[in-house]
């Protein structure tokens, strides 16, 4: 012990720290101070502590000291320690806050790292932490569209009203058409998947041709009826209609949603639709593909099968669509619609106000 310190444990003290010792559940940190403590009332040196506790000499000192000061309860707790890095003011955070929601000075979309902490002269990691501890990603854009239809509410209705409880004897479809599919084939072969390194492709390619893929999801069961065209005219489209009606039970009327594209509103289309009463066609409003169920299954297609896919013909593509759409087919299911229509409007309202806020 230092020379000028002396420390007197009572015995209530004593009891605590003993118990402190023997405690099977105390953390060692605890356990060593108490040592300490208990070894110095029984008038061991310094050095013989060091021995016995496996500590330094100034951690001997140090925990003396705190028992003297604080008691026991001294033991039990570490003092706070200033953070190695000082914490950014509140100002200089609204500042990067503040900059960030306002666009660049320079001729650039939006703010990255490294221009924001060069703008507000701080490190870029206090950047990073200031944009995630606020919610901000200056660099992610959603894209959207508000539909403009002044009969949005109507149609939507109509529209999911077919999803969720359709007409008794009638078989609902969702059709619309996938124009310009390319068959891509790239201009080497690329090597397989494997342990340690993913599949590679070639960043070029070369273009062999184009197909357009009509198709008709059945809401009722989640088949598709899917054909291959070259272009995506109304002569294309009344063929493939021609091709629908083959297949549809004589017995059942037809409820088809479709988008506003200009062929299947074209007077020879209309004229089609004249001579067969049986079929009605139900249009989303405008700006509203993603009310479409079809377009569920297109994206399904893209993702799985067209996007890294390699076709040296349009025939080969062809015959691939044709593949996926029969294998879809074997495990279909019916589309369900989980959606509140009246939730969709109101947040239509509300991004019609936002805009007009803004303008």
């Amino acid at each position: 012990m230092r020379n000028g310190i002396s420390i007197v444990v009572t015995a209530p003290d004593r009891a605590r720290l003993e118990a402190l010792v023997a405690a099977r559940g105390t953390p060692q940190r605890h356990v060593w101070r108490a040592r300490i403590i208990l070894l110095t009332d029984d008038g061991l040196g310094t050095v013989a502590i060091m021995a016995a506790t496996g500590k330094s000499k100034t951690c001997v000192w140090r925990w003396q000291e705190r028992y003297m000061a604080e008691g026991v309860d001294g033991l039990l707790r570490d003092k706070t320690r200033p953070p190695g890095i000082a914490p950014l003011e509140n100002e200089l955070v609204e500042k990067v806050v503040t900059l960030t929601l306002e666009p660049p000075a320079r001729e650039a979309t939006h703010w990255t790292v490294r221009a924001m902490a060069k703008a507000a002269g701080i490190a870029a990691s206090s950047v990073v932490k200031i944009w995630h501890d606020h919610g901000l990603a200056p660099h992610r854009w959603r894209s959207f569209k508000l539909s403009n239809d002044k009969a949005f509410a109507e149609k939507l209705h109509d529209v999911v009203g077919l999803y969720v409880s359709p007409p008794a004897h009638a078989i609902v479809l969702s059709v619309d058409e996938k124009s310009q599919i390319q068959a891509l084939d790239r201009t080497q072969p690329g090597l397989p998947l494997k342990r340690g390194r993913g599949a590679t492709m070639t960043h070029d390619y070369k273009r062999n041709g184009t197909t357009t893929l009509f198709a008709a999801l059945n809401v009722l069961d989640g088949t598709v009826i899917g054909r291959n065209m070259q272009r995506h005219r109304h002569q294309e489209f009344i063929r493939f209609l021609n091709a629908v009606e083959a297949e549809m039970p004589a017995d059942k009327t037809v409820h088809v949603i479709l988008d506003n594209y200009a062929t299947h509103k074209q007077p020879k289309v209309r004229a089609w639709l004249a001579r067969h009463p049986r079929w009605t066609f139900h249009f989303v409003p405008t700006s509203c593909s993603w009310l479409n169920a079809v377009e569920g299954f297109f994206a399904k297609l893209t993702r799985r099968r067209l996007k890294n896919g390699v076709f040296q013909s349009v025939v080969d593509l062809q015959a691939a669509i044709n593949r996926f759409i029969d294998e879809h087919n074997t495990e279909s299911r019916p589309f369900v619609w989980r959606a509140d229509p009246n939730d969709i409007i109101a947040a239509v309202k509300r991004g019609h106000q936002t805009l007009e806020s803004i303008h």
